[in-house]
């Protein structure tokens, strides 16, 4: 029995001996990066986004700032080699010259904590192609973030700061907006530093701008520029309502006209993109056009509502499960919410009669990042 105990004596002073040393020189090795880290979300309990302040904008202010960072990206540029420098006799007369230095594009944006343990929400054109991330947090502290996943197809991204109890922003309910609700935008704008700007929600549900290929855009008079790109919008009672995303602009700076994705769609992404690193979406493999007054004329239709399909000549497709299509931006909305493998049902009207017809659901293939030709500008 004597032996037994120092046996196992032995054994215990070993393994605190390597945890000594493996928590001293190589830390990282107790933490373990193939699963997600849980995802701890505040949600507001009731739908309060159209309630006025009763004299200012402090509590909300005072609420969300310290939730809302900047974000400092770099990336490297090589400046590429002049093709005299591949001839042999321009290098036996004058040898073999130097690459130019690399030059260092800095970038700055804004972004939101969503959870204490350093999960952060900001667009996908702040972080695309950096090289490395810094954010700021409101207390002063600077951190490097590494990319958790992108969506460029909804400019969304999610960060990952080493951070716990951090300040994490409170949800607002889904479809909680109203126009004319008062909104706050917070963000760094120019990099001058934090900053707060009122405004109301000028429209809901705006698309067909170019920017993104899922657009559901909230649009707010509140001041948005340069640099509140990722920030946050939040009602009167500082509960986030949407991210900043862009702008119309024939200046570079605010006009009146800002957009922001709904919480709604930056929480549906946000989540899978944590879950899986991506985003998963639905696609029926149809060809879609608008249905323009001209053409519900020619095929004799009361209203323009809906979208035409190219299954057979004439169909148009009026809803998904039972779900209205309002044009074809509605309807790839409707198709890219629907889940890989299941079946869906496609209301199509054919030669003025309604038929239901059951479809597979597929998986949408990975898109390449689209360069928007329209004239709104990413902030």
């Amino acid at each position: 029995m004597r032996k037994i105990w120092l046996l196992f004596a032995q054994s215990a002073t070993v393994a605190l001996g390597v945890l000594f040393v493996i928590t001293l020189f190589k830390p990282d090795f107790l933490h373990t990066s193939s699963q997600p880290q849980s995802l701890t979300i505040q949600q507001a309990q009731h739908a309060t986004a159209g309630h006025e302040p009763s004299e200012s904008f402090a509590t909300a202010a005072t609420k969300v700032i310290p939730a809302v960072v900047n974000i400092f990206t770099q990336q490297t540029i090589r400046s590429p080699a002049h093709p005299a420098q591949q001839d042999p006799v321009f290098r036996y007369f004058f040898g073999d010259r130097q690459e130019a230095r690399p030059r260092q594009a800095s970038n700055l944006g804004s972004g939101v904590i969503v959870s204490p343990n350093g999960y952060i929400l900001t667009n996908h054109h702040v972080v695309e192609a950096a090289d490395e991330i810094q954010v700021a947090l409101a207390d002063g502290r600077s951190l490097p973030a590494r990319v958790v996943g992108t969506d460029p197809e909804t400019d969304l991204a999610v960060l990952k700061i080493d951070a716990d109890q951090l300040p994490a922003i409170t949800f607002a309910q889904a479809d909680s907006l109203k126009v004319g609700d008062w909104v706050l935008a917070v963000g760094n704008p120019f990099g001058v530093g934090q900053t707060v700007t009122a405004g109301i929600v000028s429209a809901l549900g705006r698309t067909h701008l170019g920017i993104n290929t899922f657009e559901n855009f909230i649009q707010t008079d509140a001041a948005i520029n340069p640099g509140n790109s990722g920030g946050a919008l939040v009602d009167a009672n500082g509960n986030l309502v949407g991210v900043n995303s862009a702008i119309y602009s024939r200046t570079g700076g605010s006009q009146g006209i800002g957009f922001a994705i709904p919480v709604s769609i930056a929480r549906q992404v946000m989540e899978q993109i944590i879950q899986s690193g991506g985003v998963t979406r639905g696609w029926v493999g149809i060809e879609v056009q608008d249905l323009s007054p001209e053409l519900a004329a020619s095929f004799n239709l009361k209203t323009a509502e809906g979208a035409l399909i190219f299954i057979r000549p004439g169909d148009i497709l009026l809803a998904v499960n039972s779900k209205k299509v309002a044009d074809s931006a509605t309807l790839l909305n409707l198709i890219a919410a629907l889940q890989p493998g299941v079946e869906a049902q496609l209301t199509v009207s054919r030669k003025q009669q309604s038929r239901v017809l059951n479809v597979q659901v597929g998986r949408r293939p990975v898109q390449r990042t689209l360069e928007s030709t329209a004239e709104p500008e990413l902030d």
